[in-house]
């Protein structure tokens, strides 16, 4: 996809706050940490249009970033964070559950799972979920480059498995440029 403009919309932490413009919308899903905003940077060919940190629950609310004015990518909280309140955690779920849950203009959404680590209890939790809702997910193995070339295959097939997907997952690097192509041939389909 030639990617003509990107610009940052709303951040918002209620429902009141999501975007009126009923853009068609692919959300990106994960654990803190995982490289959420990184992965959004990568896609857009953008360093520093999503702000990324090694600290993880940066991102607290709901990010919606405009792309070529005809869509939106969404940056959802990560999960799973210890160093926030329960309260804060709770707010979190409720804020992405409903986001998930309510929002007509989402197409799909990428859950982004760190290879190194493979699917958390969340993960899968959150996999079956948007699964009951019949909502599209692509599954993107994170971070490969954070293995030696001889792990991945076979970290690829331990998600696959434990995911119970009929493919093996995408991997991608934001630092080596690796699975763009394909992340976007799947969004592709699901703006169609």
């Amino acid at each position: 996809m030639k990617i003509k403009s990107t610009e940052f919309v709303t951040s918002a932490v209620n429902k009141k706050q999501f975007p009126i413009v009923q853009y068609p919308e692919i959300a990106f899903a994960g654990k803190s940490n995982v490289g959420k905003s990184s992965l959004i940077n990568s896609l857009l060919n953008r360093k520093n249009l999503v702000k990324t940190s090694s600290t993880p629950g940066k991102t607290r609310m709901i990010n919606f970033f405009s792309v070529n004015e005809i869509f939106f990518l969404v940056d959802l909280p990560g999960y799973g964070f210890a160093k926030v309140s329960r309260s804060m955690q709770v707010q979190w779920k409720q804020l992405v559950e409903s986001y998930l849950s309510d929002r007509s203009s989402l197409r799909g959404v990428i859950l982004i799972i760190d290879i190194r680590h493979g699917p958390t209890l969340q993960d899968l939790q959150l996999q079956e979920w948007l699964q009951s809702y019949r909502i599209p997910v692509l599954v993107v193995a994170n971070k490969i480059d954070k293995l030696k070339k001889s792990q991945v295959a076979k970290h690829l097939q331990q998600i696959q498995v434990k995911m119970n997907l009929p493919e093996l997952p995408i991997s991608h690097s934001s630092t080596k440029k690796i699975g763009r192509t394909e992340i976007w041939q799947v969004l592709q389909s699901w703006l169609c």
